[in-house]
């Protein structure tokens, strides 16, 4: 059976609460990962198209509360520009027939949890010497309206810790 088609926004900024979690059991997450997925989440919201509202990284899966812009916000020397910081070689010759297809790359939900996802997937292996998937399932995500949706859906992700009884208070969880 195919899966269902992902529902997203394409002419227009969207916002989305992500959830993705991990194929290994139990809390695989230690602070040494978090600040590696933390870093990896900044780096690449910088060459992306997306604004992160908030994110809450637990032991064995995370969320993220993003907006995904469109892509004709943004000019031409810009998406080069980001271009180079995508291949950390700001050097790297983009031609014009190619800027289209990074416009496309850079406003995709897709194509932003996908790269998080790899690119921590390998770090993860390769730190502690294992081979094989990481990521359970394909990410989850949801549209999330402007408004009390939004300030609901923050609120929700900053509570995780609280609700698995981490923390007292969200500000105490790291």
């Amino acid at each position: 059976m195919p899966r269902i088609p992902r529902l997203l926004v394409k002419e227009e900024d969207a916002i989305y609460h992500v959830i993705s979690r991990t194929a290994l059991n139990g809390y695989v997450f230690g602070d040494v990962e978090k600040d590696y997925l933390f870093s990896l989440i900044k780096r690449l919201s910088g060459i992306y198209f997306v604004e992160v509202f908030g994110y809450c990284i637990m032991g064995n899966h995370f969320h993220l509360l993003i907006k995904m812009k469109i892509s004709d916000d943004y000019s031409d020397s810009e998406v080069k520009r980001r271009i180079g910081l995508s291949y950390s070689d700001e050097s790297r010759v983009v031609t014009d027939g190619q800027i289209p297809c990074f416009r496309d790359k850079f406003s995709n939900l897709s194509e932003f949890v996908r790269e998080i996802k790899q690119r921590f997937a390998r770090y993860y292996n390769k730190l502690h010497g294992r081979r094989g998937y990481f990521w359970g399932d394909r990410f989850k995500s949801v549209i999330v309206e402007k408004g009390d949706t939004l300030i609901n859906c923050l609120a929700y992700i900053d509570l995780n810790p609280v609700r698995a009884n981490i923390v007292e208070k969200p500000e105490d969880y790291r």
